[in-house]
């Protein structure tokens, strides 16, 4: 199965391509520049490979949430290439990326997902591994640290950069059902297009036209002063 990924949601450009001689990778720290280096990035992966975009069985997008820009550039440009190459596409939430790495790391079963999301909020889900993928027992949603949502029991594993920036807050807030920390996962395209394949091969696509972007924050625009205190969205 040939497949490409694309992941923009946090400051990380994350590209994988899979093909039958084995898995490309492109994960740099690009920041706003995400949107000027992804086609260039992708076709570099593309040539490397030998492989033409048209061959490809699919394309993979990370669906969010994220950043605003960030998530409409992998939507935008996965939407745009699916449609001149005729391409299915399957979207992959960030959160899920997160809990995947999680267990492919220390074995996760439960997985608290907190990614920072500016402005002093995370963006929180909590997922459960079953043996047909992740279950959202409480889906993507944005808030301050002290107001994240409670869970039931005992042995979550704390997973993204959420658990960086607010670990105090974020610790008192699940003390007693913790068992680990793991701030340094992010999500990566190599790991939703792990996720992928199997929808991929049920035949569980969508067309390019109904590729869209995971929101959960309403707010797309700061205030001159946020602005000018270096906040971004």
């Amino acid at each position: 199965m040939k497949l490409l990924a694309l992941e923009s949601s946090t400051e990380t450009l994350s590209l994988a391509l899979q093909t039958e001689a084995g898995l490309s990778t492109f994960d740099e720290v690009t920041g706003p520049a995400a949107s000027q280096r992804i086609l260039p990035e992708i076709q570099r992966l593309l040539a490397a490979a030998g492989v033409k975009l048209s061959a490809l069985d699919g394309l993979v997008y990370g669906t969010g949430p994220g950043a605003f820009t960030g998530v409409r550039v992998a939507v935008g440009v996965a939407q745009g290439l699916a449609f001149g190459a005729n391409l299915p596409v399957v979207g992959i939430s960030s959160v899920q990326a997160v809990a995947e790495t999680a267990w492919q790391a220390s074995q996760a079963e439960k997985v608290l997902v907190c990614l920072d999301a500016r402005m002093g909020e995370v963006y929180h889900a909590a997922l459960v591994r079953q043996a047909n993928g992740w279950l959202e027992v409480l889906p993507p949603v944005v808030c301050k640290p002290h107001d994240v949502p409670v869970v039931e029991g005992a042995g979550w594993v704390g997973a993204g950069s959420g658990w960086r920036v607010f670990e105090q807050a974020l610790s008192e807030k699940y003390a007693g059902q913790l068992v680990s920390v793991l701030p340094e996962v992010m999500p990566m395209a190599s790991v939703m297009l792990a996720l992928a394949q199997p929808l991929v091969a049920a035949g569980q696509t969508q067309a390019a036209q109904q590729a869209a972007p995971l929101y959960v924050r309403n707010r797309v625009a700061l205030t001159a002063a946020e602005r000018a205190q270096g906040q971004t969205l």
